[in-house]
């Protein structure tokens, strides 16, 4: 969750907030840094303050829909006058948050941005994640396709939960070796393209592929409906 705010008192109240939501922030301080840092980490969404130290919040804003047009955009704002609002949504934020706001309000707006935009995980129930006829149960270390069992090795099945728990994201080589071997190997690329290709060879096997690679970036999983 990237968080873009010039305070440093309500960005950490942010982190806090979003890290107890089960996210992990990437707070930035300036327009500038939020612009690297959306093509660094990938973000899940943004919540993006309407006044920076550097750009204004509809420059960044316009910066970041120009680059990714479907990453959710929460806007915060002291300015709730109505054509501050329009101005904001015209240059593509999802939503729109004036302050003093409570965090809780926060966390629930982007919680419905990510569920619209697809990428929070859905949840059967507690200890299962699904993408589609792909469901993974956290408690027994199972994974089925198409309701056929499927046996994975340790590290797969840990890469397909990561994977899964980031839906359309692309993660990095080393996002993917930080998140799951919690480590640097040498030759960490190559373990983690030795991984992918044995997940995919077990959960795409004669069946559409959910797993992918982004040339140069990383690997996503989609919906088969996503026709990517």
């Amino acid at each position: 969750m990237l968080i873009v705010d010039g305070e440093p008192a309500l960005t950490e109240l942010l982190s806090v907030a979003v890290t107890e939501a089960g996210w992990r922030p990437y707070p930035v301080a300036d327009g500038h840094s939020a612009v690297r840092a959306a093509r660094g980490c990938a973000p899940h969404a943004v919540v993006l303050d309407g006044m920076l130290p550097d750009l204004d919040g509809i420059q960044v804003l316009r910066r970041l829909r120009y680059e990714n047009p479907g990453l959710p955009v929460l806007m915060l704002t002291a300015r709730d006058a109505l054509e501050h609002r329009i101005d904001g949504l015209s240059a593509g934020a999802d939503d729109y948050v004036t302050k003093p706001f409570s965090l809780e309000e926060v966390v629930l707006r982007l919680r419905g941005l990510l569920r619209r935009a697809g990428a929070e995980p859905i949840r059967t129930d507690d200890s299962v994640l699904m993408l589609g006829d792909l469901p993974l149960t956290e408690e027994t270390r199972e994974v089925r396709r198409d309701g056929t069992p499927i046996q994975l090795a340790a590290k797969e099945f840990d890469l397909l939960g990561l994977l899964l728990g980031h839906p359309r994201q692309v993660l990095s080589t080393a996002q993917i070796l930080d998140h799951v071997w919690s480590s640097s190997f040498d030759g960490g690329g190559n373990l983690v393209e030795v991984c992918i290709s044995n997940l995919r060879r077990k959960i795409d096997k004669g069946r559409a592929s959910v797993i992918h690679a982004v040339c140069g970036v990383g690997y996503a999983i989609r919906p088969v409906e996503d026709g990517r």
